[in-house]
């Protein structure tokens, strides 16, 4: 069962309902909405609460062309905000073709990015975008384009068939299939999103809980500015993931499997389709005694992502977060055990049980376990992402793999893993890409999302952007963290501006002190790390700036 088919239960029913009229009609119109409440016996109030809620349903007509233009750090200093600007100048007279600013689109390296008509352009132009919206020009195809490129963690040459270690763990008794969990734990393999979790524990945990149905998930939401590695792993190693998945199922007991798919995502969502064909075209699933692997396209917006978030939107409900406990491995999807996890930890799932835990463990270095994909972003010659041994420093990632900074320029600092984390000076640029190490160096290596900023580069309207990011993308049920964070990017934005004062930023601690004691999820958390970085690490950029050394706010 592939592609958005056979959802389990009417709630991911619901929404499938819901996103068919969009794509149909490319909106959800009242009468739409209360013909599907009477056919499916739904209140009319709950179906406007997820409606309205999830920025993916539109609830007037569209235009005919739509344009959305990411806003969000990586883009930004690429030039999105005039990006945005002379495109709306080039169709201001066009009332068919509406212009706007969208949040990260997933695609950092090829900045600035666009989407139009829900096909992504990479690198794009304001007269690539005009022509393309007034018809001169066609609309790239979303069908994926595969690189042809080789990955260590693939552990199948070309040609080769797939689902090898798949069929080798079925071919052994039940007790070597009790061993898995163990054997991840002896690998070193955390959560690769940034979770820090031993794999294995999550496995035992979720195996060893009462209760069926159970579930497995791939979490493929993650959406944070400079995150976009799992993309990259979607679209060529999608056979991995779909494995790694497999492999969960057995282990811990599961007949259905969802790849939860953010929305931006189209052509890497045809690619999974196709790899979950070719697993049950091979008899993968079957031999794994998985009755149902699916995916689920979210209704877009970066809470949606939330572990419990998640579980609530493909229960048919608003994405809010849910407070624990208890907690998603004994209560999840429906209440019943489900196993999370994210793309990059079930790719690698068949390369370690191929290797063997040990020699999985040797592929690291300065203490790393194993391999590792970052998404390198910002200013480098090579954007992109890189498989890399867990241990290798900043320095050697953007100077080896990304080919050093344009023009010999030299490092202000980096962000480590993504929007969330602190921002570190260039002093750190040895800092091995390992969770310990990044943490010992007052950061987080989280998503694995390194961003470069080269001298010149103003480090203050960097983390005014993440800010503005995680203001924008809250959920606001949190008080705190909704009025909070808008205090934040107020307080932000004066600062960019030269009319706040250094007191005025020296309480970003307490505010940031009292957002982390009362938010629901991670996001209250990690909303203002960005800008208390630079005040950790980069004091000097709070003294006032003369007007010719002020840049604009990315």
């Amino acid at each position: 069962m592939s592609g958005d088919d056979a959802m389990p239960g009417l709630a991911m029913h619901v929404l499938r309902r819901l996103s068919e009229l969009q794509e149909t009609h490319g909106w959800v119109s009242d009468g739409s909405l209360s013909a599907l409440s009477e056919a499916e016996s739904i209140p009319l109030s709950a179906l406007e609460a997820v409606a309205s809620f999830h920025p993916r349903y539109r609830r007037t007509p569209p235009p005919r062309c739509s344009i959305a233009i990411c806003r969000d750090a990586p883009c930004a200093i690429r030039g999105a905000r005039a990006l945005t600007e002379s495109t709306r100048r080039r169709l201001a007279s066009r009332i068919d073709v509406a212009v706007e600013e969208v949040s990260c689109l997933g695609r950092c390296d090829v900045a600035p990015v666009a989407v139009i008509n829900d096909v992504p352009l990479a690198f794009a132009t304001d007269a690539r975008l005009e022509a393309m919206a007034l018809g001169m020009a066609p609309i790239p195809s979303a069908e994926p384009v595969p690189t042809g490129r080789r990955f260590a963690t693939d552990p199948y040459g070309p040609g080769e068939r797939r689902y090898g270690v798949l069929e080798r763990m079925l071919a052994g008794d039940r007790a070597a299939i009790d061993t898995i969990p163990s054997l991840l734990v002896a690998s070193g393999l955390g959560g690769a999103a940034g979770a820090d979790v031993a794999t294995g524990r999550a496995w035992e945990r979720v195996r060893n809980a009462p209760g069926q149905p159970k579930y497995v998930i791939c979490n493929a939401h993650d959406s944070e500015p400079g995150a976009f590695k799992d993309r990259v792993i979607l679209a060529e190693l999608s056979h991995l993931v779909i494995e790694g998945m497999l492999i969960a199922c057995r282990v811990i007991g599961a007949t259905t499997a969802i790849v939860y798919l953010r929305p931006e995502y189209v052509p890497e969502r045809i690619a999974i389709a196709h790899a979950i064909d070719e697993a049950e075209r091979q008899g993968a699933l079957a031999a794994a005694e998985v009755e149902s692997l699916t995916i689920f396209t979210s209704p877009g917006g970066y809470i949606l992502g939330e572990e419990t978030a998640l579980l609530e939107v493909l229960e048919g409900r608003r994405g809010v977060p849910r407070a624990g406990p208890p907690f998603p491995p004994t209560h999840g999807l429906y209440g019943r055990p489900t196993l999370q996890s994210d793309v990059e930890t079930f790719a690698h799932v068949p390369r370690i049980l191929s290797d063997g835990p040990k020699r999985w463990f040797a592929r690291g270095r300065n203490g790393g376990a194993g391999l590792k994909f970052i998404a390198l972003a910002g200013d480098v010659v090579k954007p992109g992402v890189y498989e890399v041994a867990t241990g290798t420093t900043v320095r050697e990632l953007i100077d080896v793999h990304g080919g050093g900074v344009p023009e010999g320029r030299e490092l202000v600092g980096f962000l480590p893993g993504g929007a969330s984390a602190a921002l570190l000076p260039a002093s750190k640029l040895d800092t091995p890409l390992s969770f310990d190490a990044v943490r010992a160096a007052g950061s987080s290596l989280g998503s694995g999302a390194v961003m470069a900023l080269a001298k010149g580069r103003d480090v203050l309207a960097v983390a005014a952007n993440a800010v503005r990011f995680f203001r924008n993308e809250s959920c606001g049920v949190c008080v705190p963290c909704r009025v909070g964070s808008e205090k934040a990017v107020e307080i932000l934005e004066r600062a960019l501006a030269g009319t706040s004062t250094q007191e005025e930023f020296q309480a970003l601690p307490a505010l940031h002190k009292t957002i982390c004691g009362s938010s629901l999820c991670a996001l209250g958390t990690v909303a203002l790390v960005p800008a208390i970085s630079v005040l950790d690490h980069f004091p000097e950029r709070l003294k006032p700036k003369s007007r010719t050394d002020r840049q604009a706010p990315a």
